[in-house]
């Protein structure tokens, strides 16, 4: 089964975190399908994303990692067709006041405050740290 969307407005703009980004594209099985109806939304028009600077150092690791150039030409070239939300100093002391308070690693707390940014209607993850957040709406 797939995340629930029901509840986000008409076209709504999502902040992807790395790892349901990376579970599509490595093809991971059940992890795959679950975040797979994601992308149907956004190639159908019925979704726009948003990532963070993180994201594209994270999705990227994993060519890179493997001396795979092409592909990791290929997967920047899709992250930059999105909105790609640059870290600049008020994100930084977003993402600080985010560690400060509910206890996020740096680069959790860089994606929630990158989508705080932007006023996502949602940040869509895989990674339950994100519980403790209420300013945004987490779907995972």
């Amino acid at each position: 089964m797939g995340v629930d969307l029901s509840d986000l407005p008409e076209r709504p703009l999502v902040l992807l975190d790395s790892a349901p980004i990376i579970y599509v594209l490595d093809g991971q099985g059940a992890l795959r399908r679950r975040f797979e109806p994601l992308f149907e939304a956004h190639a159908a028009g019925r979704m726009h994303f948003a990532i963070s600077s993180v994201t594209i150092a994270e999705v990227l690791t994993g060519p890179l990692k493997a001396g795979d150039e092409a592909l990791a030409k290929r997967y920047k070239a899709m992250l930059e067709s999105w909105d790609v939300v640059p870290l600049d100093a008020d994100i930084a002391e977003s993402a600080a006041r985010l560690r400060a308070s509910l206890g996020f690693k740096l680069p959790d707390a860089i994606q929630a405050a990158s989508a705080l940014a932007v006023n996502a209607d949602a940040l869509i993850t895989h990674d339950r740290d994100f519980s403790r957040l209420r300013a945004l709406r987490v779907i995972s």
